[in-house]
């Protein structure tokens, strides 16, 4: 049996995507997760096949959670749910590790086919996604100014999406079961290196980047 775990917020489309993959005869879902830095510890926990995971994921985003996980449940192939068919989210989850990029409005049978590709080592982009357009904005990028949140470390890019989503240093703090003064240094540290000095630009810059979705 193939093991899967299905990571989105609404539970409707959770149960789709479930009901979707039952009709596999060798797919089990195992777990599902509503809140991204609860994806890493479930998958971290039960090291599936395959995770089914949504761009935009509140706690953490999807793109940072693939990153992760390619770190601690290297096994796992990640597949990632997006409304978005911009070719930088692409980009970006392809190079965080993602083996498939899916758009929700695709046809039903591009989830499965993208599992199966992935457990085949192959990646799998759905219509009208194409590796040419990938690498385009790979090489139109290339040679661009520094990225600043690369230079996040783990610690404050987790940080940083709580606080963009409005949490205070004591929430975070409980959240990521830390100090309330660990909260401080490293929300101060975060907005130094990205040059932010207030909340609503700090949520600004999590919408360009895809950390929190559009409204």
């Amino acid at each position: 049996m193939i093991s899967i775990i299905l990571a989105d917020d609404h539970p409707i489309v959770r149960q789709g995507l479930r009901d979707l993959l039952r009709a596999e005869t060798d797919f089990h879902v195992t777990a599902e997760a509503q809140d991204g830095l609860e994806v890493i510890e479930l998958a971290e926990q039960l090291q599936p096949d395959v995770l089914v995971l949504d761009l935009m994921m509140p706690g953490l985003g999807g793109l940072e959670v693939t990153r992760l996980i390619r770190q601690r449940a290297p096994g796992t192939h990640v597949i990632i749910l997006s409304m978005h068919a911009d070719e930088s989210y692409v980009f970006e989850a392809l190079k965080n590790g993602a083996a498939g990029y899916i758009l929700k409005d695709s046809t039903t049978s591009d989830l499965v086919q993208a599992i199966r590709a992935a457990l085949a080592g192959e990646r799998f982009l759905s219509p009208p996604l194409s590796d040419q357009g990938v690498e385009a904005y790979f090489n139109k990028a290339k040679g661009g100014e520094l990225d600043r949140y690369k230079t996040l470390t783990t610690r404050e890019r987790q940080v940083l999406q709580l606080a963009a989503e409005g949490r205070t240093n004591a929430q975070i703090a409980t959240r990521l079961t830390i100090g309330r003064r660990t909260v401080e240094n490293h929300r101060a540290n975060m907005m130094r290196k990205l040059k932010l000095r207030q909340q609503t630009e700090l949520v600004r810059y999590a919408i360009r980047k895809g950390i929190l979705p559009q409204t």
